[in-house]
């Protein structure tokens, strides 16, 4: 029987007992070890040389509550309650090997802290074995809220879900609207970017990144500089430990990822000491969002019992007391904590003052393990139902949360440089109203930079130089050569896209530094030079495809765009004077002529005897009448005498039809024939291109842009066998030269060069495959939506549309109607020549008829000449003499 314990206290000598219980000593009074003890756990390691001000002050504030309670006659069991105090450097093992030591060997009834949400859920698993309330004052891991899962933990500073709030609700102040978080590692950096994260994404705030500082090797996984540089968002939430804050700080000023450039959010203040004096420009502007006490902005406390503890504070350790006003947060949060217990443990004993040694003790063998609390339903039944005003603000639990569900404030400080030294000043405050409002009347918030407005969550692209590539293409981009004074060679750009550059240049005020690519470069080519980063964009005639935005981005429209034919104006034919009787061949109108003879000379035959109008007339006159009649038939024109056999009749009838078919036919036959001929061009659409009606290697394609695509997509299905165009001015050459028939290109450019400088090329049929040009950027690159921003408020006010009509507007070539639906005076000019010809027949024939009247006539003319000389010689011999 005796192997069990002896083993038992083997393995506690070996696993536990090995550690030992880091006691602080200082001037506090000594204490009694058989009374009922309160351990206090802290952040800082065992024996380091520099401690911190938030594990000092927590562990002084601690011990002031009890010594307090002991001020106020407050005991148990007929004793005062005593503490014990251990530091765990954040080490969850080294926690549980001071707890562990403490319950073995002292009447424990409560432990205060751990300070590290990482050290919690290990120690409130040992609590919720042995019955014994935790109550930490600084760790805020939210999942640590649940009670099912953490029955016997409770906390007095607020949960990272309530940081996460106050922080979503800063963005919404100052209308930001993306961010990145870093976070350390552990449960308290983990789950407070995951709480955080929540919130944001709950507000439409949209998280670009999250980047993680490693707590093993205290380093930031990966490049700090290109995660946040690529990225679009200025706005940066750092949740660290103080401790790691700094060296995560250190980290940005060296890769100049701070200020003012970038706007740091971190989740709690820090001390400066570590900077030297050149990086403190940088670091302006810093915000932190932290728990704070109602103090601290002016909500209701307990300040009768601060200056109690404060007091007590002073006279035990006065080398560390740093004034009421500088307590750090947390540890009047450590005394809470202390305080919150003592009254739970006070209220449970007066419920049993007839009998005191039922109060809360440890029972069970000496092992840690096997310890266990009396009275803990009744000890968690008044830590659930206290409530009182502390000295932190109020004070109050229930049995569904872990947290305090009252008293939780916050305030926003800043990093600001006041007569050279940097610190952190208090600027808003987040109370019982629960929004953020400014701390003091006075208060103004510095940012980054030194400036006093907010800034943009976005990257600015102000003062930043930009690699700008473009590419000559009349008119997007006009390239002129002139030598100035000196001789020196200078190179202008014109056009719409040197316009749009200053348009974006003036609205956004970066430094555009143009580089003219060479027209031996494709488009594909440069988009692939964005992409590796030798440009920052592109800006021209470059066309928005499916294929080209999975390497690179590309910003809003800058110009709508689409595809037409190109081709030069046909020659036009020499003049047909018979061209209006190319309807029927030539065979036709020889039967039409015999048919007319024929059917006049039957009419003669038929009518001779019978009709009045053919009688007494010379043979020749009778043929010519006949031969008239039968015309005047069968043009539908009609005659001036009428057949009066039924001979004559019934061949009229035929006549009519013969007419019939003959103009109908003709009407048609010549408007068809006509248009045709009007129409010149080999092609009129790009349907005829894709018939074959011109050879496909006499079709200029410029290779790598989208005609290119368009023609192996809808035309060859991926032959190249079209004629290969490299640059634009290869096309124009190579149409004017006739080396090829026809090529694809930009509507825009094809209008302004048709209308302005080629005017012996035009532009065929409508345009297809429509599609919108737009800057070339890098993927994810930062300043996208500042670029997408600007462009869309240029569309809005008709900037755009003004650069359109500035541009593309202009004419220099005569226009020319080439719709080719009106008929020209040269399709029928032989028509008029033959009626000329006719015309002039018929006053041959009528000054042949009128001859002798006319030669009488012109006798008449010569003898009044003649008489009207005689009688002018006559009068002037008189005169004479």
């Amino acid at each position: 029987m005796f192997f069990v314990p002896i083993s038992r206290y083997v393995v506690f000598y070996l696993v536990i007992g090995l550690g030992h219980v880091a006691f602080i000593h200082t001037a506090w009074p000594t204490q009694n070890s058989a009374a009922v003890q309160l351990l206090g756990l802290f952040g800082d390691a065992q024996n380091i040389s520099t401690p911190s001000t938030f594990s000092v002050h927590s562990r002084a504030m601690f011990k002031t509550a009890i010594i307090l309670a002991q001020q106020y006659d407050l005991k148990i069991n007929g004793e005062y309650i005593q503490w014990q105090a251990a530091q765990t450097g954040g080490d969850r093992i080294t926690a549980l090997d001071n707890v562990c030591q403490t319950v073995s060997n002292y009447n424990t009834a409560g432990i205060i802290g751990p300070a590290f949400s990482r050290e919690c859920p290990t120690i409130a698993a040992f609590a919720e074995k042995t019955g014994i309330p935790v109550i930490s004052y600084s760790a805020t891991n939210p999942d640590l809220s649940d009670r099912t899962s953490y029955p016997a933990f409770y906390r007095t500073v607020a949960s990272d879900n309530g940081a996460a709030i106050t922080i979503t609700k800063l963005f919404t102040r100052y209308n930001w609207t993306s961010a990145i978080i870093v976070y350390q590692n552990d449960a308290f950096g983990s789950s407070g970017a995951i709480a955080i994260s929540a919130a944001l994404s709950a507000s439409a705030v949209a998280i670009r990144q999250t980047i993680i500082f490693d707590v093993i090797t205290r380093s930031i996984r990966g490049d700090l500089k290109t995660l946040l540089s690529s990225s679009s968002t200025r706005i940066i939430i750092l949740w660290a430990d103080p401790s790691n804050t700094p060296l995560i700080l250190h980290n940005a000023i060296d890769n100049d990822v701070l200020g003012p450039q970038y706007l740091w959010i971190l989740s709690s203040s820090i001390s400066f000491d570590t900077f030297n004096q050149t990086s403190h420009q940088k670091l302006i502007g810093i915000l932190t969002v932290e728990p704070v006490t109602g103090s601290v902005i002016s909500a209701p406390f307990n300040e009768t019992l601060l200056n109690a503890a404060c007091n007590v504070w002073q006279t035990y350790e006065p080398e560390t007391f740093p004034g009421v006003s500088k307590i750090d947060y947390y540890g009047l949060f450590a005394f809470d904590a202390t305080w919150s217990l003592i009254q739970s443990l006070q209220k449970v004993c007066s419920s049993y003052s007839s009998n005191l040694s039922t109060c809360p003790s440890m029972i069970g063998s000496s092992y840690c393990f096997d310890r266990r609390f009396s009275s803990t339903k009744s000890l968690f039944d008044a830590l659930n139902n206290l409530e009182f005003l502390g000295v932190s603000g109020p004070v109050k639990f229930n049995a569904n949360t872990t947290d305090r569900i009252n008293g939780t404030y916050y305030i926003a400080q800043n990093s600001q440089l006041l007569t050279d030294c940097l610190k952190f000043i208090p600027v808003l405050k987040y109370g019982d109203a629960r929004v953020w409002q400014q701390y003091t009347d006075t208060s103004i918030v510095t940012w980054p930079g030194n400036l006093a407005v907010p800034p943009s969550d976005r990257g600015v692209l102000e003062g930043v130089v930009l690699r700008i590539a473009i590419m000559e293409s009349v008119p997007f981009t006009i390239v002129t050569y002139t030598v100035d004074e000196f001789g020196q060679n200078i190179t202008k750009f014109t056009g719409y896209v040197p316009d749009l550059i200053d348009l974006l240049q003036k609205q956004m005020k970066f430094v555009p530094k143009l580089v003219l690519v060479p027209a031996t470069r494709s488009y594909a080519e440069i988009i692939q030079d964005v992409m590796n980063n030798v440009y920052d964009m592109m800006i021209g005639d470059v066309t928005i495809t499916a294929d080209r935005q999975e390497i690179v981005s590309f910003s809003s429209s800058i110009f709508d765009n689409s595809l037409r034919i190109i081709m030069r104006q046909t020659t036009a034919d020499p003049i047909d004077l018979l061209l209006f009787m190319k309807p029927f061949s030539r065979n036709l109108w020889l039967a039409l002529l015999g048919t007319n003879i024929y059917a006049g000379l039957l009419v003669c035959l038929l009518e001779k005897q019978e009709n009045d109008a053919l009688q007494h007339r010379s043979f020749v006159s009778l043929i010519a009448m006949g031969l008239w009649y039968a015309f005047g038939v069968i043009v539908g024109y009609g005659v001036d005498f009428h057949v009066r056999t039924a001979a004559g009749r019934l061949l009229t009838v035929g006549l009519y039809i013969v007419s019939i078919v003959f103009v109908a036919t003709y009407t048609a036959n010549l408007a068809s024939y006509l248009t045709i001929s009007n129409s010149q061009d080999p092609v009129s659409s790009i349907d005829d291109i894709k018939n074959g009606k011109l050879s496909f290697n006499r079709i200029g394609i410029r290779v790598g842009t989208t005609a290119e695509d368009y023609y192996l997509r809808e035309i060859s299905g991926g032959n190249r066998n079209f004629f290969t165009l490299k640059s634009l001015n290869d096309l124009f050459t190579d149409l004017v030269n006739n080396n090829i028939d026809a090529a694809f290109i930009d509507s825009g450019v094809g209008e302004y060069a048709t209308s302005n400088i080629y005017c012996n090329l035009t532009l065929i049929g409508t345009d297809f495959n429509k599609y919108s040009y737009g800057i070339v950027m890098q993927k994810q690159w930062m300043y996208i939506q500042d670029i997408d921003v600007c462009i869309l408020s240029f569309g809005e006010t008709g900037e755009l549309d003004a650069l359109r009509e500035k541009w593309f507007a202009t004419k220099i070539c005569s226009t020319v109607d080439d719709s080719n639906t009106a008929m020209g005076i040269e399709s029928l000019i032989g028509l008029f020549v033959t009626f000329g010809t006719i015309s002039i027949i018929s006053l041959l024939v009528f000054v042949w008829k009128k001859r002798n009247f006319i030669q009488e006539y012109l006798l008449e003319l010569v003898t009044r000449k003649r008489n009207a000389t005689g009688r002018n010689a006559k009068r002037q011999s008189r005169y004479s003499q």
